[in-house]
């Protein structure tokens, strides 16, 4: 008998090109999805405390809607990932730096007096004059030229945070209250929490039962309320918020590190690590992150005009005239280490000493000068302080893996007013196409847009 002839098939599985095909395109993804979220390249940060707060730290009601409408990020990897170091050695450093005042520079002399405003109204020069600060016994404009309406028990509360603080603020109930996470075990030992609010924002929290009407002192989760009264303020809540943002120092005289961060963001990672990582590691007196689009002053000017996050369109022109008047100069690597002239104010972080007080002071004059746009007014107070400001500005990247951003509050809510912006009742006019440029209100400006212009196309 003959022998069988042996037929070798191919598999079955094998026979159609486009399966192939497809089998090898889902390994190829699947190889590069691991690979992305194991590559250093990503903002991964070590596991915030190794100890952290297991329990929540308040439960809210449902109606309140806590974690509604959080923002997507842009990005999910960044080019310098920072990581952050064991959770008991930084505990330990940080109690020891606020421990040892002599690491903290001389305090500034503050203005007294009385005046219609609550930061003096100071005219340009004044403002100017105070740029340069080389003589320590010379009194620098820091607001509080009218009482700060806040109850006695609060401010007594507030001058015995010794430490870290994280401050936050809700004016006109435009955003809701939210608890940081990843805590660690020992860090509501050394840390406080303040969250100021307005009459408005009161009434929301008790109407959705999130605070006691019997109390006159109030604590939801780890925020301790501060009520704002709002006799004599201003009356923009925007500009009532930018005094705690800009003289926390002076709020809290006692205390060593201090966190802003506005109401919309939901803080990720344990203050201390956030103090001890892109404070003290990279020895500087303030930490912010940049702005993820603009570098220019002048692009944020054109931006809020634009997109009418200013009523007072005039003022906003009249403003970068002044700036381009006394030496306002676009972002170029001239500036460098100042990586950009605009930062998304929404986080500072700071070290209380002499230059990041100074600073903060500064910047709240321009805001009640002209309007609370601080993004506007940052790089022309910071290009021209003296003695130099020591400044980290990190990547957008980063800050994205530090908070969540969650929406404002725009719809009628259930306490049955509308929480609006104040502006919305201002009349509001429309920006040109040639706002700034080919205008005879900034002729100042011209030299800055063509150097601007030259930057961006090398």
């Amino acid at each position: 008998m003959g022998k069988a002839k042996l037929t070798f098939r191919t598999p079955l599985l094998f026979q159609s090109k486009l399966l192939c095909f497809s089998l090898i395109y889902l390994c190829t993804v699947l190889f590069l999805a691991l690979y992305n979220a194991l590559s250093p390249t990503q903002c991964i940060f070590r596991s915030s405390p190794f100890d952290p707060v297991q329990a929540p730290l308040f439960f809210y009601p449902s109606t309140y809607g806590e974690h509604n409408h959080a923002l997507p990020t842009h990005r999910s990897s960044c080019s310098l990932p920072i990581f952050f170091s064991d959770y008991s050695m930084v505990f330990k450093e940080i109690q020891d730096l606020c421990a040892n005042s002599s690491g903290f520079s001389p305090g500034l002399r503050y203005m007294h007096g009385k005046a219609d405003t609550f930061g003096g109204n100071l005219s340009t020069q004044k403002r100017i004059f105070f740029l340069h600060h080389s003589n320590d016994s010379v009194e620098v404009p820091c607001g509080f030229f009218k009482n700060f309406p806040i109850p006695h028990s609060d401010r007594v509360a507030m001058e015995k945070c010794n430490g870290l603080v994280v401050v936050s603020a809700i004016f006109d109930n435009y955003d809701k209250i939210r608890q940081p996470r990843g805590l660690g075990s020992k860090t509501l030992e050394v840390v406080c929490f303040f969250m100021f609010v307005d009459d408005i924002t009161l009434k929301g929290f008790h109407y959705h039962q999130l605070i006691s009407r019997k109390s006159e002192e109030h604590k939801i989760g780890v925020w301790r309320i501060i009520k704002v009264s709002s006799t004599n303020m201003y009356d923009n809540p925007v500009m009532n918020v930018a005094i705690p943002k800009y003289l926390l120092h002076r709020l809290f005289p006692n205390s060593k590190f201090s966190i802003w961060m506005n109401a919309k963001l939901q803080l990720m990672v344990d203050p201390l690590l956030l103090i001890h990582t892109l404070l003290v590691l990279e020895k500087v007196d303030m930490a912010i992150p940049k702005h993820p689009f603009y570098v220019h002053s002048m692009e944020e000017a054109v931006a809020t005009a634009r997109w009418k996050k200013w009523w007072n369109v005039d003022a906003l022109q009249r403003q970068m005239e002044t700036y381009c008047e006394y030496g306002l100069q676009p972002w170029s690597p001239n500036k460098l280490p100042y990586p950009s002239d605009v930062p998304d104010s929404s986080l500072i972080i700071r070290k209380h000493g002499m230059r990041s007080n100074l600073f903060s002071c500064l910047m709240f004059n321009e805001l009640e000068a002209f309007n609370p746009r601080d993004q506007v007014a940052f790089a022309y107070v910071r290009d021209h302080l003296n003695p130099k400001l020591k400044l980290n500005m990190f990547e957008e990247q980063v800050f994205e893996h530090i908070a969540v951003e969650y929406r404002h509050n725009l719809k009628r809510s259930a306490t049955g007013f509308i929480e609006e912006r104040w502006s919305s009742s201002k009349r509001t006019k429309r920006a040109r196409h040639d706002l700034f440029v080919n205008s005879s209100c900034c002729i100042s400006c011209q030299k800055y847009f063509s150097e601007m212009w030259v930057e961006t196309h090398d």
